[in-house]
């Protein structure tokens, strides 16, 4: 009995349970923890080099027909920008969407896609008109609006339509339930990249140095760009965009009119004082350090009151109490500004990815 019971349980398992030392197990836990940031790291390079290059932040694009050239909806070839011939023949008006102080726009249809038909309403700014056609078809480019055709004749420019409209309407849009998705500070401030993106391009376009002239407040500055349908920005309006030449000793001046109001830049409004009257012949030229006075206010706009738009604000406080310099030359470029903002992108979105990472190490 008593072999069969020492039978028994020598054949019972005997289950051993290794304990680490308490420094093994930190070891690991370190280990373990550094490379799930290496790989969040390396999953976050992946998506921010996807959203930088394919979804319109590279200024190379193997979809971008030749110079002359556009192509739309579903078509696969480029086609030629279309004559005064071919509009005439093939564009069709549907109907009015809005009316400027330089031009009236009417939704149209082009083999049974929608397209934008604008066209001089007044004849004394023609040079106006003329001049937003140069720019449009100089400036081609992911952040310009597409043109598809024009007439100097008629002063009619045929673009692409983009159903959302101007970024007047994006609290509206964003509201929509199709698009309440896109309501976070995360696709917002990708907008207030975007837009960033426009000035920087702008102030190193392949004309020189172009300074966004429409922009005396929030409104008309929203009112020239696009939302388009996969919610990014283009720059619609170009009418007014004067070139800045150091070299030549050439700066601008944003219309012959007096400028007021907290939104435009110190150098854009009248320096001599109420007790004198405004004279456009005194008033002192300036450059395209303006339009990075406003990117804050623009700025705080796209960001709206979504949660985590308070923290992206903290963030920018810094390179947006620059831009709010009184000085031009201490405003940081659009490069700069367009730097930080993407730095903050990717700082938020690791930071939202792996709460509480810096403190476990």
């Amino acid at each position: 009995m008593e072999n069969a019971e020492g039978t028994d349980m020598e054949k019972k398992p005997h289950f051993v349970r290794r304990e680490f030392p308490p420094r093994e197990v930190s070891s690991l836990s370190l280990a373990l923890l550094l490379a799930a940031v290496l790989l969040l790291n390396a999953l976050l390079y992946l998506y921010l080099n996807k959203f930088y290059i394919s979804s319109g932040h590279a200024e190379m694009d193997s979809s971008v027909c030749s110079y002359g050239y556009f192509k739309l909806g579903a078509v696969k070839n480029c086609s030629p920008w279309l004559s005064c011939e071919a509009i005439n023949r093939e564009v069709r008006r549907l109907k009015r969407v809005g009316e400027g102080a330089v031009k009236k726009v009417f939704l149209s249809e082009w083999k049974e896609n929608k397209v934008v038909l604008s066209q001089l309403t007044n004849s004394e700014l023609k040079e106006d008109f003329l001049h937003g056609l140069k720019m449009l078809k100089a400036l081609q480019s992911k952040h310009v609006v597409r043109l598809l055709g024009y007439c100097e004749q008629q002063f009619t420019i045929l673009t692409e339509y983009h159903p959302l409209g101007s970024l007047r309407g994006l609290n509206e849009t964003l509201h929509i339930p199709k698009y309440k998705g896109m309501n976070t500070w995360h696709r917002r401030l990708m907008l207030a990249i975007d837009y960033v993106s426009i000035i920087h391009y702008l102030h190193s376009s392949p004309l020189g140095t172009l300074v966004m002239c429409d922009s005396n407040d929030l409104d008309k500055v929203l009112s020239q760009y696009l939302l388009t349908s996969d919610f990014h920005i283009l720059v619609n309006d170009l009418d007014a965009l004067p070139l800045v030449n150091r070299s030549a000793g050439r700066l601008v001046k944003c219309g012959h009119r007096e400028l007021r109001g907290e939104f435009v830049a110190p150098e854009q409004r009248w320096p001599y004082g109420e007790e004198v009257p405004f004279e456009d012949d005194l008033m002192p030229p300036y450059d395209e350090k303006t339009d990075i006075w406003k990117i804050p206010d623009v700025s705080n706009f796209f960001l709206g009151h979504v949660e985590g738009s308070d923290i992206v604000r903290l963030h920018l406080f810094d390179i947006h109490a620059a831009c709010k310099k009184k000085d031009p030359a201490e405003r940081p470029s659009a490069q700069e500004v367009l730097d930080t903002y993407r730095r903050v992108l990717t700082l938020l979105i690791r930071e939202a990815a792996m709460p509480g990472t810096r403190e476990m190490l």
